[in-house]
């Protein structure tokens, strides 16, 4: 019996989810119960399943409950995640590792798991680690079951660099507190990882996956069936890899300087990978560090997809209410109720929003580059969500449609990357009280003013077909109108 997911693993890595802690002798397989991080080299999970089975000399079972529902999630991000999985599946099987896709309400997900470890007689249980509220409610069924069969369940983060519950024990104020501590351990948890072994034993690897099959159990009731799969970004780590060469290639020297105007595309565009785990970012700071040039370029990249990354797992790991205005520090909160019904120079419907139809150029431009691509870029994504908080009749309207879009739309929704961006925007989440003003009191102000110093607002929006057709219907003016405006206005001033 052993204590530890294995004697070689770093114990920090993972904690224990139930009461025994012993791996049962005797046992059939050891289940890898895969849930964020979908991949199977570079994911600390995976090898600590697997160390176990090795030291217990049963072989290794994979584990994937597919959930019918996810929150906001369109078939657009469950297609996504489908074929990152047949990917894994084919990887798996190489490795004589067998893989069983379990369809399952979004309620019974963790009695799929416990039943998958009762039938196949697991001398232990491990999952990766994701701290959304969901995800817990099904460890905490998985684990309550399985501590009556004695059978341990161990947690493994394998999706940052610096375990969440090691980085900190509490929630941070914001990157400023969070960095200094990820900096001390960085490069205790930076190392390389070992290779994922073969089972040795006979294994029935059974029928592939009809992932067809698998995404017609979807329930139509909660899933929007309707909305588009673009082709904008193409699942599984070999396509990520493959981006994130171009990006090093390419866009890595430019990254520094440049990821925050929306016409230069020098972003590295991996988070929907990232967000369902077919690539860690943990191997891609160890690729682009080994890069040996372009310093500033990968520290910024570092700061972005470590630290804060980092802290959108700590702050929904410690704050139970991350998408809820009740999870806001309580100067947002008191600051927001006290201009809740400020009067709103516009409101929309949540129909006009995703349709794109606002007096805004640009806002529409965003929204319809979410909408047709999957992604919307980073820096427009703050302006985008604060300008919803200026167009709704309250806050919590703001917040829940803010995260509705983005979950619905966005490769990268449903994650807490998604829910502390919007957050940030509308709820001041990792931020500070700004000079007050009417609806957003004191939250950070951003305007179309403020975009426009940044870059070329009408570069971007000409991209958009519809944007600036539908901001003059609802009676707004375009980027060149006011650009326009704004020569004559100068040059009467200068008479």
């Amino acid at each position: 019996m052993t204590t530890a997911p294995f004697s070689e693993f770093d114990s920090s890595r993972y904690r224990l989810l139930t009461e025994t802690g012993d791996v049962k002798d005797g046992a059939a397989c050891v289940l890898y119960w895969m849930g964020r991080d979908q991949r199977v080299e570079d994911n600390y999970a995976m090898l600590a399943a697997r160390g176990i089975a090795k030291e217990q000399g049963v072989p290794l079972r994979v584990l994937f409950p597919f959930y019918t529902s996810f929150n906001d999630m369109s078939v657009r991000q469950f297609t996504f995640m489908a074929k990152g999985l047949e990917e894994v599946e084919r990887d798996l099987r190489s490795l004589n590792i067998p893989f069983e896709v379990k369809v399952a309400a979004v309620g019974e997900v963790g009695e799929a798991v416990v039943d998958a470890a009762k039938e196949h007689k697991a001398a232990a249980v491990v999952t990766d680690h994701m701290p959304l509220r969901i995800v817990r409610e099904w460890e905490e069924k998985v684990g309550g079951e399985l501590d009556g069969l004695d059978v341990p369940l161990f947690q493994v983060d394998a999706a940052n660099v610096v375990p969440v519950w090691v980085a900190s024990d509490k929630k941070e104020v914001g990157a400023r507190t969070l960095r200094p501590k990820i900096n001390k351990l960085y490069s205790r948890y930076l190392k390389e990882f070992d290779a994922v072994e073969k089972n040795t034993e006979k294994c029935d690897l059974g029928p592939l996956t009809n992932w067809e099959e698998v995404l017609g159990s979807l329930d139509a009731k909660k899933v929007d069936m309707d909305v588009n799969v673009p082709n904008t970004f193409v699942p599984g780590k070999t396509a990520a890899m493959a981006a994130f060469q171009d990006f090093c290639d390419e866009k890595l020297k430019k990254y520094a300087d440049n990821r925050n105007d929306p016409n230069l595309d020098v972003q590295s565009g991996m988070a929907p990978w990232v967000r369902f785990g077919q690539v860690g970012f943990q191997r891609l700071a160890l690729d682009v560090k080994k890069l040996g040039k372009y310093s500033d370029g990968v520290a910024a990249f570092i700061e972005e997809g470590v630290v804060r990354r980092e802290l959108s797992d700590n702050f929904c790991f410690y704050n139970s209410n991350y998408d809820s205005l009740t999870g806001a520090a309580g100067w947002a909160q008191e600051s927001l109720q006290l201009h809740s019904t400020d009067a709103r120079e516009y409101t929309y419907t949540k129909e006009q929003f995703e349709k794109a139809l606002t007096h805004d150029d640009l806002w529409n431009a965003a929204q319809i580059q979410l909408v047709n691509e999957g992604k919307m870029h980073g820096f427009l994504r703050m302006y985008w969500a604060k300008k919803i908080l200026e167009w709704t009749t309250s806050p919590a309207q703001a917040l829940e449609w803010g995260l509705y879009l983005n979950d619905k739309f966005s490769f990268d929704g449903s994650c807490p990357n998604g829910y502390v961006g919007v957050g940030w925007s509308v709820m001041g989440v990792h931020d500070m009280g700004w000079k007050e003003r009417d609806v957003f009191g004191k939250i950070r102000f951003m305007n179309y003013n403020g975009c426009k110093r940044k870059f070329d607002i009408w570069d971007f929006v000409r991209k958009y077909p519809g944007a600036a057709e539908n901001a003059l219907k609802a009676g707004g003016e375009t980027a060149v109108q006011k650009k326009a405006k704004g020569s004559k206005n100068k040059k009467q001033k200068t008479r």
